[in-house]
């Protein structure tokens, strides 16, 4: 039997547009490839299957990062590559990752990542590097599940892969609504958990605050100004986040409608 190096590991829910692109950039990399999937309803299963692809079918969780540790938990090779459907890797990243699986001191490795909105790779706003810590030897790496913009947490020594890893998340506004839509659910539920007041003060925080600080830090400090217009709309909306997902939470709390 051949022995198993790498294994790449996914979490998918129509990824249909997507994952051919994603698995085709590691085909000639991966030894195994691992799809946790939520029951898409869309052709994701098809597409995986056709890249030899082992599947495991799950039920949808709102921590998507429940998910990931199911395909991680499966992987059967030495090292694990744990990537998301609309990410990348590059012919250089994918050579050095080869390189560094035969000798290295390393559990673990970050990986620098290009986020594309709106036509084009931002370069700032805390959006490059954006170092992502997606490759580590088997048992030595998986993801806490607690929030969704969590790490891996690495046993042992972790060293820094120099080539990037391309992530297409937002090839569209629409896509980017979906997503943000998504976020602010999740960020709802964690102030539900975490059972938060309602009132004067908590809402100033969360409808003008965090915002106005958050646009300020990323479009400012992070200097999202550099990427121009896309840079703005970005730094505008991660800061609209805040307000939209209270609104949510305050709506589950008086269970309107």
């Amino acid at each position: 039997m051949k022995k198993i190096r790498l294994s790449v590991v996914l979490a998918t829910r129509n990824e249909e547009a997507n994952l051919a692109k994603c698995l085709e950039s590691v085909r000639q990399l991966a030894d195994e490839i691992v799809v946790a999937d939520e029951r898409s309803t869309d052709k994701t299963v098809e597409i995986a299957k056709k890249y030899g692809a082992k599947i495991i079918s799950v039920s949808h969780q709102e921590n998507f990062h429940i998910t990931k540790n199911i395909a991680i938990d499966a992987a059967k090779g030495e090292w694990i590559l744990q990537l998301d459907a609309d990410e990348v890797v590059s012919p250089e990243l994918a050579k050095e990752i080869i390189s560094v699986i035969k000798n290295t001191i390393f559990n673990g490795f970050w990986i620098n990542r290009k986020n594309w909105f709106l036509g084009r790779f931002l370069t700032k706003g805390g959006q490059y590097p954006d170092p992502t810590l997606r490759f580590y030897r088997r048992g030595k790496g998986r993801l806490p599940a607690k929030d969704v913009h969590e790490q891996a947490v690495v046993d042992g020594p972790i060293g820094h892969l120099k080539h990037d890893l391309l992530h297409y998340r937002d090839t569209s506004f629409a896509k980017y609504l979906d997503g943000f839509n998504r976020y602010s659910s999740f960020f709802a539920s964690q102030m539900q958990q975490r059972q938060e007041p309602i009132g004067i003060w908590p809402a100033f925080l969360y409808l003008f605050l965090k915002p106005l600080s958050t646009f300020l830090t990323i479009y400012f400090r992070h200097l999202g100004i550099v990427d121009g217009y896309p840079g703005f709309i970005f730094a505008l909306f991660s800061g609209l986040v805040h307000p939209v997902a209270y609104i949510k939470f305050w709506q589950r709390k008086y269970h309107t409608a």
